[in-house]
């Protein structure tokens, strides 16, 4: 994927790897900083493989190598990727605001035709704003449509929310062609990479996570934490 690979191409490598942890839900790479992805919990064909090839050996790996373990079609591999990238990307924060993705999500669409790729908590809520709601995702649930109905329901969306988990399963460029170009799109979650580059493929907003503090944010993935349950985090929002 060349987002992908643009991401990579901007990262300073020159550190070292501390540390790694893969919970039920988070997973975290300790580099430079601290950073987070969504943990799989389908690895597909090869989930009754090796998930993770190298396992137990991540640490001997330099930043570089484990960044572009991103690119791996092993889904659990390709977080640690993410979670990589993330802890390399030197967050300018000055672009940013503390502004929640649902918040952002609910002002662009109140009263407009909204698709977001995943069924976030803030979802209940936003059916009461938007004036048309198509929620795509994976497991269907309630009312969620399949992700096959993406290709039709993404191009008569002005407001589209997609999971930063695309970047792991790597449907993002796929996603993103799906849009309208005047469509205010917003690439949300833990799994979200807060780089300047994302805008240069027609996302609007990057709605992520700056880690404040490591060692708790460490301790809560590796006790089975949420997302919602982690602390020593900022929810920044950048946008173009």
């Amino acid at each position: 994927m060349k987002i992908l690979e643009d991401l990579l191409s901007v990262l300073n490598y020159d550190c070292q790897v501390k540390d790694i942890r893969v919970g039920p839900f988070q997973t975290a790479v300790v580099t430079r900083n601290c950073g987070l992805a969504s943990t799989p919990h389908d690895s597909g064909p090869h989930h009754q493989d090796s998930p993770v090839k190298e396992a137990g050996a991540l640490l001997e790996k330099n930043p570089r190598a484990l960044a572009n373990m991103a690119k791996s079609e092993i889904e659990l591999e390709a977080s640690i990727g993410m979670a990589t990238i993330n802890s390399l990307i030197e967050i300018d924060e000055s672009r940013c605001v503390e502004l929640n993705a649902a918040e952002l999500i609910a002002s662009k669409g109140a009263g407009k035709r909204v698709a977001i790729i995943g069924h976030f908590p803030f979802v209940s809520r936003l059916r009461s704003i938007a004036g048309k709601l198509w929620v795509i995702e994976k497991r269907p649930r309630e009312d969620d449509f399949p992700e096959e109905e993406a290709i039709n329901l993404l191009p008569q969306a002005d407001v589209v929310g997609i999971t930063g988990t695309a970047f792991t399963n790597h449907t993002i460029e796929q996603l993103l062609k799906l849009c309208r170009q005047d469509a205010y799109v917003v690439v949300l979650g833990g799994t979200a990479p807060l780089s300047q580059i994302l805008f240069d493929y027609g996302i609007s907003a990057v709605s992520g996570t700056k880690v404040l503090d490591s060692e708790v944010v460490m301790r809560f993935v590796s006790q089975g934490a949420t997302f919602r349950q982690i602390r020593g985090i900022r929810l920044l929002t950048m946008q173009k």
